[in-house]
């Protein structure tokens, strides 16, 4: 059906609209990776740890709350497929917060650059991403507000914490165990509702992809393959010459076709398996929601996508030439 709107400021329509897609998959599965493979690992495992804690905690917070989205009218809603979500908190406030400050925390000692700069970006994504939500008619303000303190609450307890984890999470034996089983289990009793809510997929997605990139991460490092810059800190920022640029698009265009190519294979192959195990017909899209095949299908499609993000393609780099 044709949109119930008009649009009258473009700018603000397409700024938004980019802002909302911030918060979607299609960031995740894209700007994650590129700072793992073009930028610096060490600042990539602090902005899945922090990221998968946060978003874990908006989603759960929202089916617990119950608090509805705003009411249509007045507001005009711009985006339908989150419209059986809870509104409380805003998640995509919650994750824009969390990955511009957790950015700007990862990087302010180790590399050299104006903090000012960086707090004054950091503030302008997550303003940005969080003025979105109310453009879109997705949330109220208090709804956006209650993120963006929610998260700034969580990166002030944990941050104390964050080494000690980072160092335990790439030595210990235990972390492949831990890693799988355990956001496994938090997908699997992720808070249930009397009808279906996108919330539990979503937060299997995010989950699953912090799994597959803390076993990746464990397993470099088990290997020596940490792929993190070498000298004395605080790092220079290097000039960004052709070369730079050429080697990062290339580097980010192979890594996303294995990706997409994990995405594509490791479902398919997950619901052929999960169907056949509960004697579900294969085009019956309805049993995709059941809670027993949509949490392990995407569990293990995600986090297939995490580790290979993480181990495969900057092997694959390596082949390549192209570190």
């Amino acid at each position: 059906g044709r949109p119930g709107y008009v649009v009258k400021n473009y700018f603000f329509y397409y700024l938004f609209r980019f802002a909302a897609a911030l918060g979607r998959e299609i960031f995740y599965i894209t700007f994650l990776p590129f700072t793992y493979w073009n930028f610096d690992p060490f600042v990539t495992r602090r902005l899945v740890g922090v990221w998968a804690i946060v978003m874990y905690l908006g989603q759960a917070s929202k089916d617990i709350i119950k608090w509805p989205r705003p009411l249509s009218p007045p507001v005009v809603k711009l985006e339908t497929r989150v419209d059986a979500e809870y509104g409380m908190p805003s998640t995509h406030a919650m994750a824009a917060t969390a990955i511009s400050f957790t950015f700007l925390m990862a990087t302010m000692y180790r590399y050299k650059y104006s903090v000012a700069f960086g707090l004054m970006a950091s503030t302008v994504l997550s303003a940005l991403v969080s003025l979105s939500r109310l453009y879109t008619g997705m949330h109220t303000v208090l709804d956006v507000i209650c993120g963006v303190l929610i998260t700034a609450v969580l990166m002030t307890l944990t941050y104390p914490f964050w080494d000690i984890l980072d160092n335990f999470q790439l030595t210990s034996p235990l972390t492949p165990i831990i890693a799988i089983v355990m956001p496994f289990f938090m997908s699997y009793t992720y808070p249930e509702l009397d009808h279906y809510s996108p919330t539990r997929g979503d937060t299997t997605i995010i989950l699953g992809v912090a799994s597959g990139c803390t076993v990746g991460f464990w397993m470099n490092y088990q290997y020596g393959r940490t792929y993190e810059p070498t000298g004395s800190l605080p790092f220079k920022i290097p000039a960004i010459t052709l070369q730079i640029v050429s080697l990062a698009i290339a580097r980010f265009l192979i890594g996303i076709i294995v990706l997409v190519a994990t995405r594509q294979v490791v479902k398919t192959l997950s619901l052929k398996v999960l169907y056949a195990w509960f004697d579900v017909a294969g085009h019956d899209l309805q049993a995709r929601k059941r809670l027993e095949i949509e949490v392990p299908y995407k569990f293990a499609t995600y986090s297939s996508i995490g580790f290979n993000a993480t181990v495969v393609v900057p092997l694959l780099h390596q082949l390549l030439e192209l570190l």
